[in-house]
C-alpha cells in the first residue's frame, strides 16, 4: 500500500489541475451547450486519451526535449495559439442551432481533441509537474508513467465532464438565435483569451 501513496496526493493535483478554466474546458461548456453530453463525449475522451499519451511520454523522455530546448516551448506556444484562435473563431461563429430540430452541426472529434493536447501548453506544464512531482522512483519506470498518467485521467474525468453537464444546464436556458449567438461568441472570445495565458 506504501508504494500506492503518492496517488492520494496526486489526485488532489489533477482535481485543481483539471477543474479549473482552461482552453479544454471552456469548449467542453460550448459543446455541451451547443451538441449535449454524448455527443460532446468523443471531445472528452479525446482529452484523456491525448493527455495520457502526452503524460506517458513526458515521463518517458520526451519532457527533456521541452527542459532542454526552449525554442522548442516558444514553437509550442505559437502552434498551440494559432490552433486555440482558429478553434475560437469556429466557436464564435457557430450558427445557433435550430430550436425545433435536432442539434445540427459537428463537436470536436476525438481524434482533433487527443492531437490538441500536444498544442496546448497547459498540457505540458500539467504533465511536467504530474510527473516531476508525483513519479514514483522505485520500480519499473513503464509501469509507474502508465499507472500515474492513467490514474490522472480517471481523476480528469469527472471533472472536465462537469464543464459540458455545465454546457448543456446553460443550452437549456437559451431560448433564441440572439441569447445563443451571444452565448457562442462569449464562449469564442474566453477561448481566445486563453492564448494571453499561454504567451504570458
Amino acid at each position: 500500500m506504501e508504494s500506492l501513496a503518492f496517488l492520494g496526493p496526486a489526485a488532489l493535483y489533477m482535481v485543481s489541475m483539471t477543474i479549473t478554466p482552461g482552453p479544454n474546458n471552456v469548449m467542453l461548456t460550448a459543446s455541451g451547450a451547443n451538441y449535449g453530453y454524448w455527443r460532446t463525449l468523443p471531445h472528452i475522451l479525446g482529452i484523456m486519451a491525448g493527455c495520457f499519451v502526452l503524460f506517458s511520454s513526458i515521463a518517458l523522455g520526451l519532457g527533456l526535449l521541452f527542459e532542454r530546448y526552449p525554442l522548442f516551448q516558444t514553437l509550442l506556444k505559437i502552434v498551440g495559439s494559432l490552433y486555440l484562435l482558429y478553434l475560437a473563431w469556429k466557436i464564435a461563429n457557430a450558427p445557433p442551432p435550430d430550436l425545433n430540430l435536432p442539434r445540427q452541426g459537428r463537436p470536436l472529434t476525438f481524434w482533433q481533441a487527443a492531437g490538441f493536447q500536444f498544442a496546448n501548453p497547459k498540457a505540458w506544464v500539467m504533465g511536467l509537474a504530474l510527473m516531476a512531482g508525483f513519479l514514483p522512483e522505485g520500480g519499473s519506470i513503464w509501469v509507474n508513467a502508465l499507472l500515474l498518467a492513467g490514474f490522472a485521467e480517471l481523476i480528469a474525468l469527472p471533472c472536465i465532464s462537469l464543464w459540458a453537464g455545465f454546457g448543456m444546464a446553460i443550452g437549456r436556458l437559451l431560448h433564441s438565435a440572439h441569447s445563443w449567438r451571444i452565448f457562442n461568441g462569449v464562449m469564442g472570445m474566453m477561448t481566445a483569451a486563453c492564448v494571453v495565458f499561454i504567451l504570458d
